[in-house]
């Protein structure tokens, strides 16, 4: 997993029956939602059911994602603002009371520092509910397994 950097990827064997790819490589929510969106919705097309999950805890920027067949069935994103914001929260969410701003919301973020923290500590619990939670797989797990690699041209369909 060390060498996915430098717009590099690590693909994992199957996990628990879950392929998780990690790395610089992937388009980041929080930098352009709309090339992640474009991203997702597409490998969804072709793999199913996906999930991303992202989080930045010295900047507080987090977002997770849940798409199935190319649709999206919920995501989040926040950077500052709410970047995206669809479909409705789930029971996961609800449970872990996790903050889900709507657009242009008025609150300021330093008001929402503490809640915008706990987001970002409750990520890998979404992860763990929704699938597996990557920061719980043993490192013996990652060694010497998986693909590390680049994209060579990503075209959203």
């Amino acid at each position: 997993m060390a060498e996915a950097r430098e717009d590099k990827l690590f693909i994992s064997p199957s996990i628990g029956g879950w392929v998780l790819v990690v790395g610089s490589g992937l388009p980041e929510p929080t930098e352009d939602a709309d090339r992640c969106f474009h991203f997702l919705t597409a490998l969804s097309r072709k793999l199913g059911h996906v999930q991303c999950f992202s989080v930045s805890r010295v900047v507080h920027h987090h977002c997770w994602a849940l798409l199935e067949r190319g649709h999206v069935f919920r995501a989040y994103a926040w950077a500052g603002e709410t970047l995206w914001n669809q479909g409705p929260v789930t029971a996961a969410e609800k449970e872990l009371d996790m903050l889900c701003l709507e657009y242009a919301s008025e609150q300021s973020p330093f008001a929402l520092r503490e809640a915008l923290c706990a987001n970002c500590e409750k990520v890998n619990q979404l992860a763990a509910r929704w699938s597996i939670d990557p920061s719980a797989i043993p490192p013996e797990m990652w060694r010497g397994r998986g693909i590390v690699g680049a994209f060579s041209q990503f075209k959203p369909h």
